[in-house]
């Protein structure tokens, strides 16, 4: 059965600079691939034989190094924006999508199986599945809690809060299409508060596996550290 897969390929990564000056963040190099590359061979490995890439910012380096995909034993074709549109935007530009299919972002780097998120959506019939990693944030200071009277209640040093975060990767049905605007930036923060106020099931499915959004210069040096002693997990199939 053929699957579709989304990939968001358009941002400027200026949160990476100055290290897409030259490239865009997509093929920024991780191991010996850039970071899209391994993307690409992962929905391939797991059975998405058709990849969508929502490109704007260098949108020729990125259609010159993927061409049509047959490299890769994929097919491999291109929506471009004639403006930034944001994370949920660009979808509306693909006028072939299917029912159900998945979406993400170009700069993840996460061993998550992107066949079971998509058939765990698909049985669960929902219009949207978030794939999502648990955090923990230390807050650097002593909190206070302090009563109405002003007097300290309670003191904790540095504690920890734990959240669930998404993770840029998800299963989407072709039917939240409808709540996207024609030619405006329209985000993932925008169409959750859209869903939810409909009524909508959206779907968490918590992942304790690997995850690494390569979104600052903190995060790409620990992804070119950490991929090697990744890479049986993030491309088992390369």
């Amino acid at each position: 059965m053929s699957r579709r897969a989304v990939v968001l390929a358009g941002g400027k990564g200026t949160r990476l600079r100055p290290y897409t000056v030259v490239l865009p963040k997509p093929l920024m190099p991780v191991g010996e691939y850039p970071i899209l590359e391994v993307i690409v061979r992962q929905l391939r490995g797991r059975g998405f034989d058709h990849i969508s890439l929502a490109v704007n910012h260098q949108a020729n380096l990125i259609k010159a190094f993927f061409e049509d995909g047959e490299k890769w034993g994929v097919r491999i074709d291109y929506s471009l924006e004639s403006r930034p549109l944001s994370t949920i935007g660009p979808l509306r530009l693909i006028e072939d999508l299917p029912e159900n299919f998945i979406l993400m972002n170009g700069d993840v780097l996460t061993d998550l199986n992107f066949e079971c998120l998509y058939r765990e959506h698909v049985a669960g019939g929902g219009a949207f599945t978030v794939a999502a990693s648990k955090r923990t944030h230390t807050i650097d200071y002593g909190v206070l809690t302090v009563g109405d009277s002003g007097v300290l209640t309670a003191f904790s040093e540095k504690p920890q809060v734990q959240y669930l975060v998404s993770m840029g990767v998800y299963a989407v049905n072709r039917s939240v299409l409808s709540l996207v605007p024609p030619d405006q930036p329209y985000g993932f923060d925008n169409l959750m508060h859209d869903l939810l106020a409909r009524g909508e099931t959206v779907r968490v499915r918590p992942y304790e596996g690997y995850w690494l959004d390569i979104g600052r210069p903190d995060d790409y040096a620990k992804a070119i550290d950490e991929f090697d002693q990744n890479k049986h997990t993030l491309l088992p199939y390369a």
